[in-house]
C-alpha cells in the first residue's frame, strides 16, 4: 500500500503574485526613471546623471513605451528565478522529500530524523546524533508545515532549536574547532559575503561531516559541536 503523503507548497494567490507582480513592479519602476529622467539629469550634483541624461534624450513615446516593455521583462527575470528557487515539501510516513521548481529532489528516510523546526523562515530536519540532515529556505506556512509533519507522526518542534544556546560565535582561530573547520569557515564567510548560496550550503554539508553544525545571521556565523 502506498504511504500516505502531505504536500505543503506556495499558495496559488503568492503563486499568481509572483508571476504578476514582478513584472509590472518592473514596468512601474522604470516609468517612473523615465518621469523623473529630465528633472535628475538637470542637477549638476544628482548621482549617476549619465543614465538619466541618456534616458531623457529618448524620444516619446519611445522612452515610456521602452520602460514599459523593459521593466516588465526584467521582472519576468525575476519570476522565474524565484520559481526555479521555489519549494515543495513532501512528507510521507516513510519519508520526507524536498522539490525545488528546477527539477532538484532531496529526500530524508523517517528513521534518520529526531526532529523538525523553523528557525526563521528555513525548515529543519534534524539527526539522531543532533546534527542537521538539512536546513532549507521555506517560504511556506508554517502552520501548514506543523500541521503536515505532526499529522504523519514526526516530532515538530514549536520552541525551535533545541540546541540554540550551544552555539557559539566563529571567529577566525576560534579554540574547539576540529582540524579543517576554521578553514572551511573562512572560505564559507566569504560565500556568504559574496552572497553564494550554492557554495554556503556545500561548505555546510562539509562542516557537518567534520562534526560541526553551523547557522548564520545576517553573513555571522555561529557554530556548535555535533553529539557523537
Amino acid at each position: 500500500m502506498e504511504a500516505r503523503r502531505t504536500t505543503v507548497a506556495q499558495s496559488k494567490q503568492t503563486t499568481t503574485l509572483v508571476w504578476v507582480g514582478f513584472p509590472v513592479l518592473g514596468a512601474f519602476l522604470l516609468w517612473l526613471v523615465v518621469l523623473v529622467a529630465d528633472w535628475v539629469a538637470a542637477l549638476p550634483w544628482a548621482p549617476m546623471r549619465g543614465p538619466f541624461q541618456l534616458v531623457a534624450s529618448i524620444p516619446e513615446p519611445h522612452a515610456t513605451v521602452g520602460a514599459l516593455v523593459v521593466g516588465a521583462l526584467g521582472g519576468l527575470v525575476l519570476s522565474v528565478l524565484a520559481a526555479l528557487e521555489r519549494l515543495a515539501v513532501e512528507v510521507a510516513d516513510d519519508r520526507v522529500v524536498f522539490t525545488r521548481g528546477n527539477g532538484t529532489t532531496r529526500e530524508f528516510d523517517r528513521t534518520r530524523i529526531a526532529g523538525v523546526f523553523l528557525d526563521g523562515r528555513k525548515l529543519v530536519l534534524l539527526g539522531l546524533d543532533g546534527g542537521e540532515l538539512t536546513r532549507e529556505d521555506a517560504e511556506l506556512d508554517a502552520d501548514e508545515l506543523a500541521d503536515a509533519f505532526q499529522s504523519h507522526g514526526y516530532p515538530w518542534l514549536p520552541d525551535g532549536d533545541p540546541h540554540r544556546d550551544e552555539y557559539r560565535r566563529w571567529v577566525e582561530g576560534a579554540p574547539g574547532l576540529p582540524p579543517g573547520a576554521d578553514a572551511l569557515l573562512r572560505v564559507r564567510a566569504e560565500a556568504l559575503r559574496k552572497r553564494d548560496a550554492e557554495d554556503a550550503a556545500q561548505l555546510r554539508e562539509e562542516l557537518g561531516r567534520l562534526g560541526v553544525v553551523v547557522r548564520e545571521d545576517r553573513k555571522r556565523q555561529f557554530w556548535r559541536l555535533r553529539e557523537h
